[in-house]
């Protein structure tokens, strides 16, 4: 049987998906990007293969893409396809229903309209601020002095809403730091943040041309504090995936190496 492989490779992520030639996943890996994108990718590579019996290693895969940040740097890539494209194609693979989806990566936002095939009708995006990001979210984190899964949840509890008036994660940070600092209820000033982030979502999603539904990607789309505030900010379902959020960018880059390989 052969297989094909995605490795996406994010700035603070990097993922890897292999498929077989029924499009089953046959592995998938995740891990923290480190400096060096050649490494992450070929550590992320070399865990998946050992999921695999019969591969040994990359160069094994009948087709191979990389996608993300660090695309160009996928050792043994056969291709090389952007992120915006690989998670249209992953949320179609995973789910086929929804046209509409925002990737909150690292560091960039981008809402994406999808086609009936699984690619890209339009999109917007915003990488010109790490403000809305994972890397945001992690700041945030810091400044409450928790885990980022403990923090996704606080917002949860808010009877009110603290609104966060920076839109730069440094400036928002030491906002942050001053309204703790004040004593103010932790959860609503948690709730103003995950508001801010929507607000900004909102516009890619609209730019993007959203319909009744919405699915998200990323690392980000596991924060439920978001997932909440972006359904009463954008007034859409947000759709829960069936296959790991975070995965999609490497599940889309499998997908059009199964795809390419049978022509």
């Amino acid at each position: 049987m052969n297989y094909y492989g995605g490795c996406d490779s994010g700035s603070t992520y990097t993922k890897c998906v292999i498929l077989d030639e029924k499009g089953r996943m046959a592995a998938n890996v995740t891990l923290r990007s480190r400096i060096n994108s050649v490494l992450s990718a070929q550590e992320a590579l070399d865990q998946a293969v050992t999921q695999v019996p019969g591969l040994k290693s990359a160069k094994d895969l009948a087709y191979l893409v990389g996608t993300g940040y660090g695309r160009n740097k996928v050792p043994f890539a056969d291709e090389n396809i952007s992120e915006i494209s690989c998670h249209a194609m992953g949320v179609h693979v995973a789910a086929p229903q929804v046209k509409a989806v925002i990737d909150i990566g690292g560091q960039d936002v981008k809402g994406i309209a999808v086609d009936k095939d699984g690619t890209v009708q339009n999109f917007a995006m915003n990488d010109k601020c790490a403000a809305g990001t994972g890397r945001f979210f992690e700041a945030m984190a810091r400044a409450f002095e928790m885990e980022l899964s403990e923090f996704s949840r606080l917002s949860l509890t808010a009877k009110n809403v603290i609104p966060i008036t920076s839109q730069c994660t440094v400036f928002a940070e030491s906002e942050v730091i001053s309204l703790v600092g004040e004593g103010k209820p932790m959860e609503e000033i948690a709730a103003g943040i995950e508001l801010s982030v929507a607000k900004r979502c909102f516009v890619m999603a609209k730019k993007a041309g959203a319909a009744d539904c919405i699915a998200l990607t990323g690392g980000c789309a596991k924060n439920d504090g978001l997932k909440a505030a972006i359904e009463k900010v954008l007034h859409l379902k947000v759709i829960e995936l069936p296959i790991d959020p975070q995965l999609m960018g490497a599940l889309g880059a499998a997908e059009f190496a199964r795809q390419k390989a049978a022509r």
